[in-house]
């Protein structure tokens, strides 16, 4: 009965992230502003999402039937504009979103008069459509072991090198890390106690905003995500024996992509900036 249920769960599993994932947000007559109370939804939504390896995200608003079709063309963009800025302000690669499109009013068929205005209700919304990859990728082929942090800190070190914490994580929106990670950070805080001639300067990034600018931190909802990630880090850091006068955290937002992968961008990294020798 046990591997009957663990099938299943795969089976589960499997369906979820091959097929699309749908998600609808609702909004008050008129307005184009996300209620609250569908902002948090939406963001338990993109928390939900953030593993799916993803081929395409579309955005669609909607209207009631109510006001002119200009001004409902109108206001279901910018229902669905404001969608997009989320996903923007929260990580979401940008390049995903394939489709931004306002589609007007959804006309009604009253069946009872009562139902009128839950209709309409249910009519003012965006609708989001994740479209995963299927069949799945296939995973990247290991590359050539390389050095990792923990030998780079270990060695030869001088001014200006700067060195990637490989394997910590964050979430997405959000400036703490994972329980894995955190094991990680422990075997980094050792070695940077144990080396008191090194000074450096923790340096936050992050992925998929417009231009430059920071992220929003879901906690919070400050747009210093960055900052925040970095901070973590020297609290972290501090907390486990690294003097707080040897290092400094710097949030540099979206200034230095590497190119690649997202998630690639949600990093830390260790900026030394003065050797001290004997």
């Amino acid at each position: 009965m046990k591997s009957v249920l663990l099938l299943l769960c795969f089976s589960f599993q499997l369906a979820f992230t091959q097929q699309a994932v749908k998600h609808e947000v609702y909004f008050d007559t008129d307005k184009y502003d996300i209620p609250e109370t569908e902002h948090s939804r939406l963001l338990l939504f993109l928390s939900q999402i953030e593993n799916l390896d993803i081929e395409k995200i579309s955005i669609y608003g909607f209207c009631d039937d109510r006001g002119s079709d200009s001004y409902n063309l109108l206001l279901s963009q910018q229902r669905a504009d404001q969608i997009k800025s989320v996903f923007s302000n929260n990580e979401i690669d940008e390049s995903l979103i394939t489709n931004v499109d306002g589609k007007g009013e959804i006309l009604v068929n009253i069946i009872r008069e009562d139902d009128l205005n839950k209709i309409r209700g249910l009519n003012r919304k965006v609708e989001i459509i994740v479209e995963p990859f299927n069949p799945p990728r296939p995973k990247d082929v290991k590359k050539p072991k390389k050095p990792t942090t923990e030998d780079l800190l270990k060695g030869e070190l001088k001014e200006g090198d700067k060195i990637q914490l490989e394997n910590i994580l964050f979430r997405t929106g959000y400036s703490y890390l994972t329980k894995d990670s955190k094991n990680v950070l422990d075997t980094i805080a050792k070695i940077l106690a144990d080396r008191k001639d090194v000074y450096f300067t923790i340096e936050g990034h992050v992925c998929c905003t417009h231009g430059e600018r920071d992220a929003m931190d879901r906690k919070t909802k400050k747009r210093n995500l960055s900052v925040a990630r970095a901070k973590y880090v020297y609290d972290y850091l501090a907390k486990k024996g690294v003097s707080r006068f040897r290092m400094k955290f710097v949030g540099n937002r979206r200034k230095f992509p590497l190119g690649g992968e997202p998630e690639l961008d949600r990093r830390v990294e260790i900026l030394v900036t003065k050797i001290y020798k004997d």
